[in-house]
């Protein structure tokens, strides 16, 4: 089974900037894509960013275009998030997970994830 440890996140102002890092244990860790999700207060993961097995081709939601930027690094089993210009609408609980090529849907286990929280 893969596990997934979030970590990078904090308390920041708007405009700040913080960087995410998620560790990932897995033998076949360059072979499927990887994206970041956010809860906000309530159960659901919202869909924030992805990235393909190779790091070529990135996807992110539209809330975030120009402002987060998600990479890999295959060598050492790593996934990042830069956010930017950070919004207090960024709030939330950021978890990275393994998603499906075609739909960037999620799939597999959930880490414990990591508090961003932005104030105004």
């Amino acid at each position: 089974q893969v596990r997934l440890v979030e970590s990078g996140g904090g308390l920041v102002q708007a405009g700040g900037s913080l960087r995410l890092s998620c560790a990932v244990s897995s033998r076949t860790f360059p072979t499927y894509a990887m994206g970041w999700f956010r809860r906000a207060p309530g159960p659901e993961r919202a869909f924030v960013a992805a990235v393909t097995g190779s790091g070529t081709t990135t996807h992110y939601a539209d809330s975030v275009k120009g402002r987060f930027t998600i990479s890999r690094d295959n060598s050492r089993n790593m996934v990042y998030l830069q956010m930017n210009n950070l919004k207090p609408e960024d709030t939330g609980v950021y978890y990275c997970a393994q998603v499906r090529d075609n739909d960037y849907g999620p799939f597999g286990s959930w880490g414990p994830g990591t508090q961003v929280t932005v104030s105004s």
